[in-house]
């Protein structure tokens, strides 16, 4: 039986030779595999894996996106990809491990904030890939779907580290969850850090500070990394409050 082609693809031998660039997909695959993973070992009481699964997939997520640049492999397939990703690893499975964790003695407490969280990250992915061409660049208009996934698997894993039990703190896991799904979908601003020039010479001081900040780092992971997303987290309402304060003074 022939093989019947698309007429486009006939006509036109660039469409036939077109496929997807491997580099930035492979990336994006770990991302997806990092986040499958975390639901895995969550569903078996690993949360402390499900936590780590999670910062692995922010690292993958990060890189992907500068690697295309980089080596101007980007595509409409590999920005679709990525989204359906990061849904998976920064949407579903931050809200399926604090379910699992903490919130499923909550009856239907627990689900609502859990589905607060996953929708708000559907919707906060769904806004940016609409909203990418009418955004200041320097900016996210919401709280990023990486970030709110940090706080949660965060707080996962400190509570845990501690020798905690989830239900033992189920409340503020609730609270952090309904505050990570509404600040996702809030107009406050972030600091994107998408102005930061890789290839540009920087002052000496930086290096030693990076360095401090790996040995920061290095001390206490959990605690750590809850600290700082936490503080990213507040720092959209803190922006917020300054403008308010500032126009205030303008008008008066």
């Amino acid at each position: 039986m022939p093989v019947i082609r698309p007429r486009k693809a006939l006509m036109n031998p660039e469409l036939r030779r077109r496929g997807i660039y491997i580099l930035p997909n492979l990336l994006t695959t770990a991302a997806l595999f990092a986040g499958f993973y975390a639901i895995v070992q969550a569903m078996t009481g690993r949360f402390e894996y499900s936590a780590v699964a999670i910062f692995i997939a922010m690292v993958f997520d990060g890189l992907d996106g500068r690697v295309a640049r980089m080596t101007h492999t980007q595509s409409a397939f590999g920005a679709e990809y990525d989204s359906l990703s990061d849904m998976v690893s920064f949407g579903a499975a931050p809200a399926l491990i604090v379910y699992e964790w903490a919130m499923k003695g909550m009856d239907k407490w627990g689900w609502i904030a859990a589905f607060v969280y996953c929708a708000g990250a559907a919707l906060r992915l769904a806004r940016f890939n609409t909203n990418l061409e009418v955004v200041d660049k320097r900016y996210f208009q919401g709280l990023p779907s990486p970030a709110a996934a940090a706080l949660v698997a965060g707080f996962v894993w400190i509570i845990n580290d501690l020798n905690i039990p989830g239900k033992d703190v189920r409340w503020y896991a609730f609270a952090l969850t309904l505050f990570a799904g509404i600040t996702m979908v809030s107009t406050l601003r972030y600091w994107s850090g998408k102005d930061i020039n890789l290839r540009r010479s920087v002052p000496f001081v930086v290096v030693p500070a990076i360095v401090f900040g790996y040995v920061l780092l290095s001390s206490y992971p959990p605690g750590v990394l809850f600290a700082l997303f936490l503080a990213y987290a507040l720092s959209g309402y803190v922006l917020a409050a300054w403008q308010w304060l500032q126009r205030r003074k303008t008008t008066t």
